[in-house]
């Protein structure tokens, strides 16, 4: 019995055709002499029907039971007017069955197979090949594998060269802790997976393909979150003699085929807005901006200066900032408890309290409307571009916790008063001038922003001189961001080693140091290094948000869970002393 369509494709069009179908049942539904059957498989779900006409085929549709695998041959036909179910491709149409077997059995899964079902995600993870049956979970691993077809024509058809990188190489210090992989061979030593294929790419720019692209798997041994997996893949893209500009352009070119293929949809590039860096942190409070959402952060630190408000004059006197947004229509939705929660949420940020204001045809209540005179809340109202029937939301002390704050409250406001615009489906931007270094509180000390091959602005590299600060620098580097989330980040590299040895001295590497963690890239760029940039697209966000999911593992076929552990397969696991012992490897026992 060869199957001759897929099930989910079966219409009108099929009409009084014989096929033959293979796929699970989905639904049993027996009246004596009289059953159907819902048969599934990737494509969708057509009904089949089983009577006394043909008794072999009704024989065995009375031993189908959910999750079956089974085959049968039969001839479409009309279902009756009451009987047809919009909601399906198939609905207009059924099979009815002249022969049918049985392929295979099935226990009874421990979660119905169908979208939204209620399920505990450890579970759906731990049967994670039964929820890959899920019809949604179908579609979006479809969406993945045209964002990835689609990458590799365009790339293929813009010359181009695909080229694989190792995955067990030397671990170098980029920013995030390396997964390493102990030598057999070399006892004590260890390979590490790579972060991404950085130090290659360039290499093979120095090696003459000046145009290299790879799907690539990267691994990176980071607390996860919703976006973030410990192994994903991205679109990886170098080339030699483009500048960032050409390299923007390009990238903007892939996005509208992109789009067209994956989703239908014709992307304007010409309407991508690219920001600086700077403007996208005071407008928005986060260097990845969801553009669909309208009002933005407002700096009212001069206008509070000198306010009867103590948290708000005392913050800008001890040099901080005082910002808040009006989030529209806010004022009659959120009541004091409401308001109480986004207070709670926002400590996580370093923020030590939320105040707030309402806005009335009056002028501002709430509880420090008191601090304020009528010409000073006129002004106020002003400052943040105030409406009647908003809430003003502040934050007041270090930028940096202003801005994450902020941010956080723009979009969680816009989530619960549906104030994101949806005639912006794709709000694509890519932010530039990014600066060069950044603190990072995780490592106490400075750290490359994007890493440590990015080459400086021409007009910031004397401040890599010795006796300038380096910290002031700004970066020949780009993000490219859709709908509040990173897509992708590139750069102009380095290409000359005077520059990449002050890069280098900049972060704290010694010329030892730097030699030992990066010999092979220094002594390379010794021979004639071509001038060269690239970017890397994370193919699995990508894939999440076309999919209209809000978590990377709806679209990765088998995940980790938020703890990095793999509840199908257990991984990771301890393994047998034995193999240790090979590795001269000492694991303590567990407790």
């Amino acid at each position: 019995m060869k199957r001759t369509t897929y099930a989910g494709l079966i219409d009108e069009s099929y009409l009084d055709q014989t096929v033959t179908l293979s796929g699970w049942v989905q639904k049993r539904r027996d009246f004596g002499d009289l059953i159907f059957v819902d048969i599934r498989d990737r494509e969708g779900i057509v009904q089949l029907t089983f009577n006394a006409t043909n008794q072999s085929a009704l024989t065995v549709a009375e031993d189908m039971r959910s999750e079956y695998v089974v085959a049968v041959t039969g001839k479409v036909i009309k279902r009756d007017e009451s009987q047809i179910n919009d909601k399906i491709k198939s609905g207009a149409v059924e099979v009815d069955v002249t022969s049918a077997k049985i392929l295979a059995t099935s226990k009874t899964p421990p979660f119905y197979i169908e979208d939204n079902v209620n399920a505990n995600e450890e579970l759906k993870l731990q049967y994670r090949y039964l929820d890959l049956r899920r019809p949604e979970m179908q579609k979006n691993l479809r969406v993945r594998s045209k964002i990835m077809s689609s990458a590799m024509h365009f790339m293929d058809t813009h010359d181009f060269i695909n080229i694989e990188t190792p995955i067990l190489a030397k671990s170098t210090p980029e920013g995030a802790r390396d997964y390493l992989v102990p030598s057999r061979v070399f006892p004590g030593s260890f390979y590490a997976l790579p972060q991404s294929p950085q130090l290659f790419k360039q290499l093979l720019m120095g090696a003459g393909f000046d145009r290299y692209f790879q799907i690539a798997r990267a691994f990176r041994d980071e607390d996860l979150r919703g976006d973030r997996q410990p192994e994903f893949t991205q679109m990886d893209v170098e080339t030699s003699f483009m500048t960032a500009d050409e390299i923007r352009a390009l990238v903007n070119e892939w996005v509208k085929a992109m789009m067209h293929d994956v989703v239908n949809f014709d992307l304007d590039t010409t309407t991508i807005p690219t920001l600086t860096w700077q403007e996208s942190m005071d407008r928005f409070g986060t260097d990845k901006p969801d553009l669909r959402i309208a009002y933005e952060i407002h700096d009212i630190s001069d206008i509070v200066s000198n306010s009867e408000f103590g948290v708000f004059a005392n913050a800008v006197k001890a040099g901080g900032v005082v910002k808040a947004i009006a989030v529209p229509g806010g004022a009659d939705h959120y009541s004091r408890k409401d308001i109480d929660k986004l207070a709670q949420y926002i400590e996580r940020f370093g923020a030590k309290g939320l105040a707030w204001l309402k806005v009335t045809d009056d002028g501002l209540t709430g509880p420090i409307a008191k601090f304020f005179k009528p010409e000073d809340s006129q002004a106020l109202i002003a400052g943040v571009g105030g409406q009647t029937g908003d809430l003003l939301l502040f934050g007041a002390g270090r930028n940096d916790v202003v801005s994450a704050t902020l941010d956080y409250l723009r979009r969680q406001t816009a989530a619960d008063l549906d104030l994101v615009d949806k005639t912006n489906p794709w709000a694509f931007a890519w932010i530039v001038d990014w600066p060069l270094f950044e603190y990072s509180e995780d490592f106490d000390r400075w750290i490359a922003a994007h890493h440590p091959f990015t080459m400086p602005n021409e007009e910031d590299l004397h401040y890599l001189d010795d006796g300038e600060d380096p910290h002031k620098a700004h970066a020949q580097s780009y993000d490219l961001v859709l709908n509040g989330y990173e897509l992708g980040s590139g750069s102009i590299r380095i290409h000359r080693m005077d520059i990449q040895e002050k890069m280098l001295k900049a972060l704290g590497f010694t010329p030892e140091k730097a030699h030992e963690a990066f010999g092979f890239l220094l002594e390379g760029m010794e021979y004639g290094f071509p001038p060269m940039g690239g970017i890397a697209l994370g193919l699995d966000r990508l894939a999440m948000l076309l999919a209209g999911q809000e978590n990377i593992r709806e679209v990765i076929a088998f995940p980790k869970n938020s703890r990095a552990t793999e509840p199908m397969t257990e991984a990771p696991t301890r393994v047998e002393t034995k193999q240790l012992n090979e590795l001269g490897l000492f694991v303590p026992e567990a407790e």
